[in-house]
């Protein structure tokens, strides 16, 4: 009952509140983005959703657009600028993510959505991320966030798709904010993001074909 009609109904109700009680720190967040970074100020990605539908994530950009001679972006170290970071260690990139709630592409609570050239490298199990909406936070963002390494966050991913609960979404807000008061798994053990993900040995010959 909560997953199939509770929890979307609370999805709808906290992001319309959350965009309406934050507009003023989206307005000044969007402000100092064009400022400092640019335009254009809000981030857009294709990412596979629920089903692997895939849907245009929005966030606000955390990088300069800086490439070498031959056109190539930089890597991701260089053109993470001080603000970024700030941006990222305090999530406020991700506000924008509200609207994707809102119009049903993700919920509060469910396992970060990817990127979609990932969907191949994934095993059967590791598929299954897909059979929930994906969240703004998770229980791979609690237990470690970009600290962990990816077979760790999809063992998470795949403990809360078999269990969600109401309760279990209100720990993981509670924990959420604990982690970002103490501004934890930022980044992983070699990268300022984390390190792209190709593949588990045992996904060979497992994956789907795009």
């Amino acid at each position: 009952m909560y997953q199939r009609y509770i929890k979307r109904l609370l999805d709808i109700l906290i992001s319309l509140c959350a965009l309406i009680v934050l507009s003023p720190i989206l307005l000044i967040v969007a402000v100092l983005v064009r400022i400092k970074l640019g335009s254009p100020v809000i981030f857009h990605q294709q990412r596979p959703g629920y089903h692997e539908k895939i849907f245009n994530l929005c966030k606000f950009r955390s990088m300069t657009d800086e490439r070498d001679a031959n056109g190539e972006l930089l890597p991701d170290e260089i053109r993470l600028t001080r603000f970024g970071k700030v941006l990222r260690a305090t999530s406020l990139d991700e506000l924008p993510e509200l609207w994707n709630i809102l119009k049903g592409d993700m919920s509060l609570i469910g396992p970060r959505p990817l990127l979609v050239r990932y969907l191949p490298r994934y095993t059967k199990e590791q598929r299954r991320r897909h059979e929930v909406r994906p969240g703004l936070t998770g229980l791979a963002q609690v237990k470690g966030r970009n600290a962990i390494s990816w077979e760790e966050k999809f063992q998470w991913d795949l403990k809360y798709v078999q269990n969600v609960t109401f309760m279990g979404d209100v720990s993981i807000i509670i924990q959420t904010v604990k982690v970002l008061l103490r501004h934890e798994g930022i980044s992983s053990a070699h990268s300022e993001t984390m390190e792209e993900f190709m593949g588990s040995q045992s996904s060979v010959g497992d994956g789907c074909k795009q």
